[in-house]
């Protein structure tokens, strides 16, 4: 193994270093976190001959300018925001050799919301509670440097090259909007009368640009609810749908909290997570009901 400097030249527009997260400690209010989309996280690894729970970056929307120290390979999944190396365009989902002192810049975001770069290699960071994925309280934010900014440098003891490899873009046909999203009922589902059930399943949802990892806000006409009903702050998971008393749907996500008020109507499927995580503010979805 020879040790790798990766340099951040800069830092892009939100830039983390994360992992499948910290499962576990959710009965102590710590959210899972992670990777937002963990099937890309986990192909950009596989690409790279790393064990899938490798630290990874998460590029969101802007990408960062790297200069790597020395050889080693990449992967890139997720969204396609027009990735270059050394000024020449290089493709997604699959190995890319990269030799001493070079450059990946990333340009026009073309589809997709986040992409992933795994790095062949031991990445040497800091964790906390087994994760490196970030993890903020008020204005602290740990693990230490999960957050990219310039100038930063990660450290990664490099492993042997893997063969080449490519794989299909899973995404290619499932980002049009508007995109649809698949879900199961939630605890709450009764509390909703058939006329507020269809429309919610009727309509399209904008996404509200008041969104983020913690939450994805739903921009339509309102979904009623007998707000006369009382809910005690009640257990959610990835993906759960809330409803506010105003009739407004949330989707709660890798940073969300982990009990809320609001009643619980559907919660997405697992495997729609990862395309929910390529949606981004101004996209349109629309939810499909499984039995």
């Amino acid at each position: 193994m020879t040790e790798l400097k990766v340099k951040v030249i800069k830092a892009g527009m939100f830039t983390l270093i994360q992992d499948l997260g910290r499962g576990g400690y959710q009965q102590f209010g710590i959210p899972v976190g992670g990777a937002m989309d963990r099937q890309s996280a986990r192909l950009a690894n596989q690409l790279v001959g790393n064990p899938e729970n490798t630290p990874v970056l998460e590029i969101t929307i802007m990408g960062p300018t790297l200069e790597f120290s020395s050889n080693c390979q990449i992967a890139i999944t997720g969204a396609d925001i027009s990735p270059k190396l050394n000024q020449q365009e290089i493709p997604n989902f699959q190995t890319i050799d990269i030799a001493e002192k070079s450059i990946l810049t990333f340009g026009r975001l073309r589809q997709g919301c986040r992409a992933y770069l795994a790095i062949g290699g031991d990445w040497q960071v800091h964790r906390f509670l087994g994760s490196c994925s970030l993890l903020s309280k008020q204005k602290e934010i740990f693990p230490k440097g999960s957050l990219l900014q310039k100038g930063d440098e990660l450290c990664i003891q490099s492993s042997e090259k893997t063969p080449i490899q490519k794989v299909e873009n899973p995404y290619q046909d499932r980002l049009l909007n508007p995109i649809i999203i698949r879900v199961l009922p939630a605890p709450e589902f009764d509390w909703f009368s058939r006329k507020a059930i269809a429309s919610f399943f009727s309509q399209d949802f904008q996404i509200s640009p008041d969104s983020n990892r913690m939450g994805y806000r739903l921009l339509g006409k309102n979904i009623e609810w007998n707000t006369s009903k009382e809910l005690i702050s009640s257990g959610i998971i990835l993906g759960t749908v809330q409803v506010t008393a105003e009739g407004q749907p949330i989707i709660l996500l890798a940073d969300a909290q982990t009990t809320g008020g609001y009643p619980r109507l559907v919660n997405v499927i697992s495997i729609d997570l990862d395309i929910l995580a390529q949606t981004k503010p101004g996209d349109w979805i629309r939810f499909q009901l499984l039995t």
